[in-house]
Protein backbone atom coordinates (compact mmCIF):
# COMPACT_ATOMS: atom_id res chain seq x y z
CA UNK A 1 0.00 0.00 0.00
CA UNK A 2 2.90 2.60 0.74
CA UNK A 3 4.39 2.36 -2.63
CA UNK A 4 0.97 2.98 -4.27
CA UNK A 5 0.37 5.97 -2.68
CA UNK A 6 3.83 7.13 -3.35
CA UNK A 7 3.08 6.54 -7.01
CA UNK A 8 0.04 8.45 -6.81
CA UNK A 9 1.57 12.22 -4.69
CA UNK A 10 4.21 11.54 -7.54
CA UNK A 11 1.68 11.31 -10.11
CA UNK A 12 -0.85 13.28 -8.81
CA UNK A 13 1.92 16.36 -8.06
CA UNK A 14 3.71 15.71 -11.69
CA UNK A 15 -0.24 16.06 -13.58
CA UNK A 16 -0.77 19.17 -11.46
CA UNK A 17 2.37 20.99 -12.00
CA UNK A 18 2.58 20.26 -15.60
CA UNK A 19 2.53 23.47 -17.48
CA UNK A 20 4.09 22.61 -20.74
CA UNK A 21 1.87 20.27 -22.09
CA UNK A 22 -0.88 22.24 -20.24
CA UNK A 23 0.03 25.63 -22.24
CA UNK A 24 0.45 24.23 -25.25
CA UNK A 25 -2.64 21.97 -25.57
CA UNK A 26 -5.53 23.73 -23.89
CA UNK A 27 -4.06 27.29 -22.98
CA UNK A 28 -6.89 29.04 -24.01
CA UNK A 29 -10.44 30.02 -23.19
CA UNK A 30 -12.50 28.82 -20.26
CA UNK A 31 -10.49 25.12 -20.18
CA UNK A 32 -7.15 26.68 -18.85
CA UNK A 33 -5.41 24.62 -16.33
CA UNK A 34 -4.64 26.12 -12.94
CA UNK A 35 -1.14 26.36 -13.53
CA UNK A 36 -1.68 28.13 -16.83
CA UNK A 37 -4.22 30.69 -15.38
CA UNK A 38 -1.69 31.59 -12.31
CA UNK A 39 0.90 32.83 -15.21
CA UNK A 40 -1.60 34.85 -17.03
CA UNK A 41 -2.84 36.10 -13.38
CA UNK A 42 1.10 37.05 -12.47
CA UNK A 43 1.90 38.44 -16.07
CA UNK A 44 -1.07 40.44 -16.43
CA UNK A 45 -0.54 43.17 -14.15
CA UNK A 46 -1.00 46.58 -15.46
CA UNK A 47 0.89 49.94 -13.23
CA UNK A 48 1.35 48.21 -9.49
CA UNK A 49 1.66 44.65 -8.68
CA UNK A 50 -0.78 43.51 -6.67
CA UNK A 51 0.99 41.17 -4.52
CA UNK A 52 -1.70 40.11 -2.40
CA UNK A 53 -3.73 38.94 -5.08
CA UNK A 54 -1.31 36.79 -6.56
CA UNK A 55 -0.09 35.26 -3.26
CA UNK A 56 -3.60 34.04 -2.97
CA UNK A 57 -3.58 32.49 -6.32
CA UNK A 58 -0.52 30.60 -5.54
CA UNK A 59 -2.14 29.49 -2.16
CA UNK A 60 -5.36 28.54 -4.49
CA UNK A 61 -3.13 26.65 -7.28
CA UNK A 62 -1.55 24.60 -4.32
CA UNK A 63 -4.44 23.72 -2.15
CA UNK A 64 -4.59 20.64 -4.06
CA UNK A 65 -1.93 19.46 -4.08
CA UNK A 66 -0.95 20.32 0.40
CA UNK A 67 -4.23 18.46 0.46
CA UNK A 68 -3.06 15.08 -1.47
CA UNK A 69 0.32 15.43 0.76
CA UNK A 70 -1.36 15.67 4.16
CA UNK A 71 -4.41 12.65 3.62
CA UNK A 72 -1.67 10.25 1.76
CA UNK A 73 1.20 11.49 4.25
CA UNK A 74 0.15 9.29 6.88
CA UNK A 75 0.68 6.08 4.60
CA UNK A 76 3.90 7.80 3.16
CA UNK A 77 5.29 7.56 6.82
CA UNK A 78 4.15 4.53 7.33
CA UNK A 79 6.27 3.27 3.98
CA UNK A 80 9.49 4.65 5.37
CA UNK A 81 8.93 3.42 8.91
CA UNK A 82 8.38 -0.03 7.42
CA UNK A 83 11.60 0.26 5.83
CA UNK A 84 14.02 1.54 8.55
CA UNK A 85 16.83 -0.57 9.85
CA UNK A 86 16.36 -0.60 13.59
CA UNK A 87 19.57 -1.01 16.17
Amino acid sequence: MPIFVVTVIYQFTNIWNDFLFASAYAGTGDVMPMTVALNNVVNTSTGVVEYNVNMAAAMIAALPTLLVYVVAGRYFVRGLMAGAVKG
